[in-house]
């Protein structure tokens, strides 16, 4: 029962019932102005022709010069006797019409020999005073015998007063009978408005029902949910749809881009604490074999310690690696200024020459290209793919470095010979902590490349496969390069 209650209560504080109520309150006004100016207009039609008879027979009567004498001489007359017939009072309590003469008193007359009737002295008596009603050119209204007369009066000749009325009931009742038939028709249009109000509205409502279920699904954990388009959905709720759907595709995007940093963020920070435990169980292992005085030997210390210093230099690289990704996760002010790409690629081959003396190494970097980027970003870039050819292929593998400037943007190339990747390996290639098989260093020099480029608003790509090498190039955008 309490539930049944709380659902009527919703539902009669609901849009749509508040919708139906208010087209209803309308229409409701609507009818009762419109039978209201009916019905006056209709009463007012019909009096006027009441009234218009009473003054053309009082005009009449009033121009004609008869005296009492003179009528009930003209009592043959049809039109007198069609006009009062004293003997039909008896059967008839409330004529439509009471003819009725009085003196200067007030007082009823008789007329035609009869005594007057008790509708003709009721009439005198509500009257009174005759002279007000011959001065009178509009009729007035009078109760007799607990019917509504109009009624008006004229002088004849004589002195004698004669007083005109006509019953108003039948005026009355069909007056009535209209405002019932225009009642009776009003409920019914209200009835039928509600009930097409309701099915109107709850169709077109629709949508926004679809959008509380959708709301409530996702609610519930279901992102990929939409709002349905609906073919008889207004435009400002087609408007709506469209705006939630593209909010919720923003909601379900930003929670999948979270979902996936912290999933990274907690590989990240597997893979950092393993790749420090490596050096750091390595230093804790020599300093205890120190420590328990194994290290008899000046030989064994020595190479301890120079095993101690690689270990700590491995950690240092790799503690400074992890901060430069930290900070280009937080996207910082690059220092731009315009630098010469081609001496860089120059300098990275030198330096790569001067390590691997034996190694073949063709350098396309001729002249001065100048772009406008962070120098020390861009020597980190070259210095970490020349690092990952030396590291990872052969000493004698054949190397190219380039550089060039198509289609308004600029092209840094860095491509080997080398074994290649195969597709899987490939796909992750710039993943943090990634290493082929077999690979050493950190896994993070291809990571901090693609931060670096990233940051310049570039665009880093890998070309590979199995036997055909690695060709790594990075592209800076359109208006980054200055010709010199």
């Amino acid at each position: 029962m309490r539930s049944r209650f709380l659902q009527r209560k919703r539902y009669v504080h609901s849009l749509r019932a508040k919708l139906t109520l208010a087209n209803v309150a309308l229409l409701a006004l609507g009818i009762a102005a419109a039978t209201a100016v009916s019905v006056m207009g209709m009463r007012y039609y019909l009096l006027d022709q009441v009234d218009t008879d009473l003054t053309k027979t009082r005009d009449s009567l009033g121009s004609s010069q008869l005296t009492l004498r003179a009528i009930d001489s003209l009592s043959g007359l049809g039109f007198v006797r069609d006009r009062l017939d004293p003997g039909q009072s008896d059967e008839q309590p409330t004529p439509d019409s009471i003819f009725a003469a009085v003196d200067s008193r007030g007082e009823a007359v008789g007329i035609l020999g009869f005594a007057p009737t008790d509708a003709q002295r009721g009439l005198a008596d509500e009257v009174g005073d005759p002279r007000t009603l011959t001065e009178d050119p509009e009729p007035h209204d009078v109760t007799v015998q607990g019917s509504a007369y109009r009624v008006t009066a004229t002088r004849l000749a004589d002195g004698t007063f004669i007083l005109l009325a006509t019953s108003t009931d039948a005026v009355h009742h069909g007056v009535a009978k209209a405002v019932k038939l225009d009642l009776a028709i009003g409920t019914l249009l209200l009835a039928l408005l509600a009930c097409l109000t309701m099915f109107s509205v709850r169709r077109r409502m629709r949508p926004l029902e679809d959008m509380v279920e959708t709301s409530s699904a996702i609610a519930e954990g279901d992102l990929t949910r939409r709002v349905p388009s609906s073919s008889e959905a207004t435009l400002e709720v087609e408007q709506l749809r469209v705006a939630l759907n593209s909010m919720l595709h923003q909601v379900e995007s930003a929670y999948r881009t979270r979902e996936r940093s912290a999933a990274q963020l907690r590989r990240f920070v597997g893979d950092a604490s393993h790749e420090l435990r490596t050096p750091l169980s390595a230093i804790r292992g020599y300093l205890q074999l120190y420590d328990k005085g194994m290290l008899t030997d000046p030989s064994q210390r020595k190479r301890a310690w120079d095993r101690m210093n690689g270990e700590v230099d491995r950690m240092g690289r790799l503690v400074d690696e992890l901060l430069t990704l930290a900070r280009l996760d937080q996207q910082p002010e690059l220092r731009f200024r315009n630098v010469d790409i081609s001496r860089l690629v120059r300098d990275a081959a030198e330096d790569l020459r001067v390590q691997q003396p034996g190694r073949p190494l063709t350098v396309d970097a001729d002249g001065s290209l100048l772009v406008h980027a962070d120098e020390s970003g861009l020597r980190q870039v070259l210095g970490n793919l020349v690092a990952n050819v030396r590291t990872h292929t052969p000493a004698d593998v054949p190397v190219r470095l380039g550089v060039e400037r198509a289609d308004g943007v600029v092209r840094l190339c860095v491509a080997d010979q080398g074994p290649g990747l195969g597709p899987q390996d490939a796909a992750r290639v710039f993943d943090r902590f990634f290493r082929a098989a077999g690979g050493a260093g950190s896994g993070l020099g291809m990571a901090i490349v693609q931060g670096v480029v990233r940051a310049h608003d570039g665009e880093v790509t890998v070309r590979t496969a199995p036997g055909e090498g690695l060709a790594v190039t990075v592209t800076l955008p359109a208006g980054a390069a200055v010709r010199s």
